[in-house]
C-alpha cells in the first residue's frame, strides 16, 4: 500500500479530495513515502492507492501528519479539535523543491508551498498556510495562520495578511497594505486600500461587496 519516492519517510494525510492531491503530489516531490489517509469516511475513489485509517479521531500524532483540507474554516476546527483532545501533533511543511524560499523567511508548521512559488526576504508565514502554484510573496510580508493563497496571486512588498483570509487566484496586492482576517479577495482583484476584517473584495481597483 501506498506510493514512494527516494527517501522512504512515511507521512500520512488528514483529508483526501482534491486539494489532497497537491499536497500528495508536493511531498512526493519532497522525498516521503505516502501510507495512508483519515477522513470521515473511505473514498470510493483512491487515486493514489493509499490504506484508509479511519476518522481523524484515530490520529497518531506522534507519527508524520499533514492536513490536507483546502477551506480555511475547516482546516483550523480539525487542528483545534486534535490539539484539544490529543496535543500537538508532530505537523511538517511541505515546500515544493521548485519553489523559492529566501533563507531570511520566518515559516511556522503545517504549511504547503507548492510549485513554481516564491516567498522573498524577511516575509513570516504562520501555521497551516497554504501558499498555491506560482504565487508571489514579496519582501516583508507578515502572513497569519489558516490564510490561503491561491495560483498566481502577488502580494507586493510589506502585505499584512490577517489570520484565514483567501486571496483569489491571480489577484494582486499592492505595497503595503494590510487586509484582516477572514477576508476573501475574489479572483484578480487588483487591492490599493487596507482591507477590515470579514470583508470581501472585488474588481480592478478592488471595492468591498460584503463586510
Amino acid at each position: 500500500m501506498g506510493i514512494t519516492s527516494e527517501t522512504n519517510i512515511t507521512l500520512n494525510i488528514i483529508g483526501y479530495s482534491g486539494h489532497a492531491y497537491v499536497c500528495i503530489e508536493t511531498a512526493l516531490a519532497c522525498g516521503y513515502h505516502l501510507d495512508g489517509y483519515y477522513d470521515k469516511l473511505e473514498k470510493k475513489e483512491n487515486p493514489y492507492k493509499l490504506k484508509y485509517l479511519g476518522s481523524e479521531d484515530l490520529l497518531n500524532i506522534e507519527e508524520k501528519n499533514f492536513i490536507c483540507i483546502g477551506d480555511n474554516r475547516i482546516r483550523r476546527k480539525i487542528i483545534e479539535k486534535i490539539a484539544s483532545e490529543k496535543g500537538q501533533m508532530k505537523s511538517i511543511n511541505l515546500i515544493h523543491p521548485s519553489s523559492i524560499v529566501s533563507p531570511t523567511v520566518t515559516i511556522g508548521m503545517g504549511n504547503l508551498i507548492h510549485t513554481d512559488s516564491m516567498i522573498n526576504a524577511l516575509s513570516k508565514l504562520g501555521d497551516y498556510c497554504i501558499i498555491n502554484t506560482a504565487t508571489v510573496v514579496e519582501h516583508e510580508c507578515r502572513i497569519d495562520s489558516f490564510v490561503h493563497i491561491s495560483p498566481n496571486a502577488t502580494l507586493c512588498g510589506n502585505v499584512t495578511i490577517g489570520e484565514g483570509t483567501h486571496i483569489g487566484a491571480g489577484a494582486v496586492v499592492i505595497p503595503g497594505i494590510k487586509i484582516g482576517k477572514w477576508c476573501t479577495i475574489g479572483a484578480g482583484s487588483v487591492v490599493i486600500k487596507d482591507v477590515p476584517d470579514y470583508t470581501k473584495v472585488v474588481g480592478n481597483p478592488g471595492r468591498i461587496i460584503k463586510n
